[in-house]
């Protein structure tokens, strides 16, 4: 998978949040994650969430948003992403290669709940997620799957202790296998049920919750795994 320069730059923040809980090194400058700003102003100032933020609008989720404890922002890449594969499978049922599809085809209201599986009640920050991971209820009612997985992109004499990368899983059922009811029933979980979203940034302290950011090359809903 391509990496970003961000996400490759989130990797030497992940390491560097091992020796500082408070801020950590981006380039050799320090990085304070708090920002003094709500979880929705934040989405608006930066552009790389401008379609995510009309989503969230048309959606009436803004307050719902910020008295979310944790929100996976998806980026505008992603949401691209989806609408291309909307555009392709409705091309497919239709005959017609050439069927017009675009943002403005959604259904922006009936996505909300799609929207809300990617926020959860509590907060969850980095140093509260292990590889096992933690198994939570997105605000639509199903669950996810969140760990910080060490990465094999460095090598030893780059980082000492191996990058740990922030994933949201979702898991559906295969073959037979359901989806867990509860972390007790991890065990049992087939790797074909696992769809993977890694974050290309973690930990971003907003005055009403923790904001962690997938990466652009994720599709909206894991549309695409998804069929």
């Amino acid at each position: 998978m391509k990496i970003s320069r961000l996400f490759t730059l989130t990797a030497i923040a992940a390491i560097s949040l091992v020796a500082c809980k408070k801020s950590f090194t981006i380039g050799g400058s320090t990085f304070n994650p708090q920002v003094n700003m709500s979880t929705y102003d934040y989405l608006k100032t930066n552009k790389l969430f401008d379609t995510l933020v009309i989503m969230i609008d048309k959606a009436g989720l803004k307050d719902e948003l910020n008295q979310a404890g944790t929100f996976f922002a998806v980026t505008n890449f992603s949401i691209r992403n989806f609408v291309q594969d909307r555009r392709d499978s409705v091309r497919m049922w239709l005959n017609d290669e050439n069927y017009p599809y675009t943002f403005d085809s959604l259904d922006l209201p009936s996505l909300r709940d799609t929207i809300r599986s990617y926020m959860f009640k509590d907060r969850i920050t980095r140093d509260m997620i292990s590889a096992k991971g933690a198994y939570r209820k997105a605000n639509d009612g199903e669950m996810r799957l969140i760990q910080l997985l060490a990465t094999t992109d460095y090598t030893t004499n780059v980082f000492v202790t191996s990058p740990q990368y922030l994933y949201l899983t979702k898991i559906i059922p295969w073959n037979g296998y359901p989806v867990p009811a509860d972390s007790t029933q991890l065990a049992g979980v087939q790797p074909q049920q696992l769809l993977q979203a890694v974050c290309q940034t973690s930990g971003i302290l907003t005055t009403t919750g923790v904001l962690h950011v997938v990466n652009n090359d994720h599709t909206f809903d894991f549309y695409g795994d998804n069929n």
